[in-house]
């Protein structure tokens, strides 16, 4: 997995509109995630903590998410680092599959709304399993090619 950060510089809007979030997060964190302090803007790590009365809880993941040059009009990357929680739509590489991470994204979203809808996606599920393809898909991300190069198949809302 690549944690290298080739990416442009933010936009004055894209910065701008990260120091509205990370000072609204400051204030109102949602429930189950800590922003670990760094200097860089454009790369936020996040604590998960999973929900109680689930199958993850209280276990502890990190989140990576790079934004892009043109947030919030293009989606951050986003990624789980270090140990990947199992589920059916995490790849042990740290990759989401997620609608609003990719092809249901809207400006309107935010971190904190990605990382609440990343932890209603593990609340949900009822097994702790790797998707049925993560072999495969982990083999052909070799070399750091980012999840949002993935022609994603959002086909179960099931988990």
């Amino acid at each position: 997995m690549s944690t290298s950060n080739p990416q442009k510089t933010l936009s004055r809007i894209a910065a701008h509109r990260l120091q509205k979030e990370l000072a609204e997060w400051q204030v109102h964190p949602p429930a189950g995630f800590k922003h670990k302090v760094t200097d860089n803007l454009q790369r936020w790590t996040i604590e998960v903590i999973g929900a109680a009365g689930t199958l993850y809880e209280n276990e502890q993941y990190q989140l990576q998410v790079d934004f892009p040059e043109h947030y919030p009009m293009e989606a951050p990357q986003v990624i789980f680092i270090q140990s990947p929680p199992l589920h059916p739509h995490i790849y042990s590489n740290g990759h989401i599959c997620l609608d609003i991470l990719y092809d249901s994204w809207s400006p309107a979203m935010t971190v904190s709304s990605i990382c609440i809808s990343i932890l209603s996606m593990l609340s949900s599920s009822t097994v702790k399993a790797r998707p049925p393809d993560n072999d495969r898909y982990v083999r052909n991300c070799r070399n750091g090619r980012s999840p949002k190069e993935t022609r994603w198949w959002f086909h179960d809302d099931k988990v």
